[in-house]
């Protein structure tokens, strides 16, 4: 009996295999491909424009720089000064901002790459966030006084002192402070308190927000949020209104280090474009 259920199970595999067989023999097997048929076959190179570069800009920040809602990291860009928006992007690049993500994308730009991006989002103007609401009416009372009239007793400047009276910001280097929200505004300030955010000696930012206590804070950014954009959104012209401190980051202060070149390079690779970051850290700027 055993012997017989093995020439069965015998004969049924050599039927498979004789049925199976012509199957894979009949398959047609793909000629080789030429090199012309493989290079042709290969990825497009990608484009050196800016608007490729600016792809990676729109994922967080929206095509237009507008910016994602109800994110500390996501801010508006559009419409901000240009001398600003490039500094930013030298401080993610020599860490003088900490943001990972930010200054893996600006490593190996070069300084004519960072100009272009800028002056782009300087030129945009999408529509502003609706103000917020939900705030007590003491929070917005003491927000409002830190914006508009500052506070003498902590040495502690009016917000609109520097960043204008619209708080649209100041050419070339002050930014607007409207469309911004709220988690962002804390998220910088905590940031400069606790120096994972630096700018060009005499950091005047650092210097400010160290001397407000956590209410502070929280009753500033209030008070932003709940702020309506002008008709003609743009920063002031500079050296419109003379600045309460020194501050680095406006040119021709007298104690300024200066934070980046005014002269403009080529967007054609050069510049700092390729060196080791780590190399590149100025502390205390």
């Amino acid at each position: 009996m055993q012997a017989k259920h093995k020439l069965f199970f015998l004969f049924v595999s050599l039927t498979a295999l004789a049925l199976v067989a012509p199957l894979h023999a009949a398959a047609p097997v793909p000629p080789a491909r030429t090199a012309t048929e493989a290079q042709a076959g290969a990825a497009d190179p990608i484009p050196d424009t800016l608007e490729q570069r600016l792809l990676a800009c729109a994922v967080c920040h929206g095509k237009q720089g507008e910016g994602i809602a109800k994110s500390e990291y996501y801010p508006r860009l559009a419409g901000k000064p240009a001398g600003y928006l490039y500094n930013q992007l030298r401080n993610f690049r020599e860490l003088r901002r900490e943001v990972p993500i930010m200054t893996y994308m600006v490593a190996y730009m070069s300084d004519g790459y960072l100009h272009e991006i800028a002056e782009h989002y300087s030129q945009l103007q999408p529509p502003y966030p609706a103000p917020a609401t939900g705030f007590s009416d003491q929070e917005l009372a003491r927000g409002e006084a830190l914006v508009r009239k500052g506070d003498a007793g902590k040495n502690i400047p009016a917000c609109s002192a520097c960043h204008g009276k619209s708080l649209t910001g100041m050419e070339p280097t002050i930014p607007g402070l409207i469309g911004l929200n709220r988690e962002y505004i804390v998220a910088q300030l905590g940031a400069w308190k606790t120096g994972q955010r630096h700018a060009a000696r005499p950091d005047c930012m650092a210097q400010i927000a160290n001397r407000l206590s956590p209410q502070d804070v929280s009753a500033v950014s209030a008070y932003l949020t709940t702020q309506r954009a002008t008709a003609n959104p743009m920063p002031a012209l500079a050296r419109s209104a003379k600045l309460p401190l020194d501050c680095g980051v406006v040119p021709g202060a007298s104690s300024a280090v200066p934070e980046s070149s005014s002269a403009v390079p080529s967007a054609s690779g050069g510049d700092n474009a390729g060196k080791d970051v780590k190399d590149r850290k100025e502390p205390g700027s």
